[in-house]
């Protein structure tokens, strides 16, 4: 968790549940040993930990175009890649497959 989001201090505050709502934040309070307050602090933080990966992440767009401009490897990279796994795929061929 950022150190930006958590402080010592709490706040109380009061929101309204409906009852599964509440059924699922105790069920969860009693798997992980919290209140029901650590829960949700606990799901907050969640959420937003993976907003932040989801914003991160490059759009498909921005994938496709990575990968098409090689991936992040250097054309000799991957021309030695190719030669050792055709090297060790020959390697393993029968002597009639040859």
């Amino acid at each position: 968790m950022s150190s930006n989001y958590h402080t010592k201090k709490l706040t109380r505050t009061s929101m309204a549940l409906d009852a599964w709502t509440i059924g699922l934040l105790e069920e969860l309070s009693q798997y992980w040993g919290t209140s029901k307050a650590g829960v949700i602090r606990r799901a907050v933080q969640e959420a937003k930990e993976r907003l932040d990966q989801k914003k991160s992440a490059p759009s498909p767009l921005e994938a496709l175009q990575w990968l098409q401009n090689g991936g992040g490897i250097l054309q000799e990279e991957a021309a030695e890649y190719r030669a050792n796994l055709e090297a060790e795929r020959n390697a393993k061929k029968y002597w009639w497959e040859a």
